[in-house]
């Protein structure tokens, strides 16, 4: 499986029904990451440009990933394939029953 960087580019009059769609938009990224095809999901503060990281098999898989977001009429996306992404994991300390 590789991995994939899609940047997003997002319309900037989004209308009522965009906004309305952003909880749906929401719960599918959230399933995508529970079941690891999403890894990252970044918003920039001016929410005009979007980023996720994303394992799939080729390109191709993304691109039909990508066609199920709800917002994704809203949006323009670029889909980069990644020699590698590393990102921080941060863990718990161990508890010592004793």
């Amino acid at each position: 499986m590789k991995q994939y960087m899609i940047s997003f580019r997002i319309n900037q009059n989004p209308d009522e029904y965009f906004f309305n769609l952003i909880p749906v938009q929401r719960a599918v990224i959230n399933k995508l990451m529970e079941s690891g095809k999403i890894l990252s999901y970044t918003l920039d503060e001016n929410r005009t440009h979007l980023w996720c990281i994303a394992n799939a098999n080729d390109e191709e898989s993304v691109r039909k990933m990508i066609a199920e977001f709800p917002l994704i009429d809203y949006m323009r996306p670029r889909i980069f394939p990644l020699m590698f992404h590393n990102s921080v994991v941060l863990s718990l300390p161990k508890f010592s029953l004793n």
